[in-house]
């Protein structure tokens, strides 16, 4: 399937969870927020939150600094 990734097209296997998305580009979830069509993803809910084709996906890592 296809989504949007940051403003860029992006295969992504069928089904795929948000955690997996995560995994896949290297990024913890922990460390992230998500946007799914608009709406927020839940941080508890990315194991199974499935992406769907079309899918446009925000990903937004936190980073400290000092």
């Amino acid at each position: 399937m296809t989504i949007v990734l940051n403003g860029v097209r992006r295969e992504a296997p069928a089904g795929a969870s948000v955690l997996g998305l995560l995994e896949t580009i290297g990024l913890a979830p922990g460390r992230v927020a998500v946007e799914i069509n608009g709406r927020i993803a839940r941080r508890e809910d990315f194991a199974r939150e499935r992406l769907r084709d079309d899918d446009r996906v925000e990903v937004v890592q936190f980073v400290g600094g000092g």
